[in-house]
């Protein structure tokens, strides 16, 4: 959107340049295609939308600069703001944001993806690691509370990652579990991954699984069990 034409540098302000964008981009994608197959390089564009003007019916939004990115593009991703995150004192220090792949030649299209982008840090990894804890079931949430196993991490999301961030060691184990089960995450699509959890040596995941109350006093009696036989 921000490709400027050198005609549009030299006219006058309010000078008509029809299609000189769209002219510009077809040209420069048909040099360009052929330079980034060969060096094996990876090119991103930037964009944004524009609305069509008398449109009822159908989505009115549209990408600048014609429809040449749209064809030789490999991966579109569109990506949104869902919400501003907001600290204990109301201040915004970040979005919450959504991406969507619209187009994609060398995967499965259509897929989301949903996470945070805090100001002056960029994709929030503690965050990511605790929504999947949370969709793979080793981080249980009740109302606003968040526990991994015994653990409390905190209440509310915020304080559940300030948590994390200030315990690295169990941080580590969460991720450390997430990363053992990443194929069954990304087949789970936005469902909860039921059953199946790969256990991973040295961590709580099977405390951390232990999601209802009879299943953990089970646990529990069976930790203090002592049998004496006597002859």
């Amino acid at each position: 959107a921000a490709m400027v034409p050198r005609a549009e540098i030299e006219g006058e302000m309010g000078d008509s340049h029809v299609g000189l964008q769209a002219r510009l981009m077809s040209q420069a994608l048909r040099k360009l295609t052929g330079v980034i197959g060969k060096t094996n390089t990876v090119a991103v564009f930037i964009n944004q939308l524009r609305e069509k003007v008398g449109v009822v019916y159908g989505n009115p939004e549209v990408t600048a600069g014609g429809r040449a990115l749209k064809y030789y593009s490999s991966v579109r991703i569109d990506v949104r703001r869902i919400e501003g995150l907001k600290d204990s004192n109301g201040q915004f220090i970040g979005n919450r944001t959504r991406a969507k792949v619209v187009k994609n030649k060398v995967a499965p299209p259509f897929r989301e993806a949903e996470f945070d982008i805090m100001f002056g840090e960029g994709i929030s990894k503690v965050g990511e690691i605790l929504d999947l804890g949370v969709k793979l079931g080793i981080v249980q949430k009740s109302g606003a509370w968040f526990n991994y196993g015994e653990v409390r991490l905190g209440q509310g999301r915020d304080n559940a990652k300030r948590f994390l961030k200030e315990n690295p060691a169990t941080m580590n184990e969460i991720e450390a579990i997430v990363r053992a089960n990443a194929d069954k995450l990304q087949a789970a699509g936005k469902k909860p991954v039921k059953g199946g959890i790969v256990t991973v040596p040295g961590t709580s995941t099977k405390e951390a699984l232990a999601t209802t109350k009879e299943e953990k006093n089970a646990r529990a009696a069976d930790d203090d069990l002592d049998i004496m036989v006597e002859d």
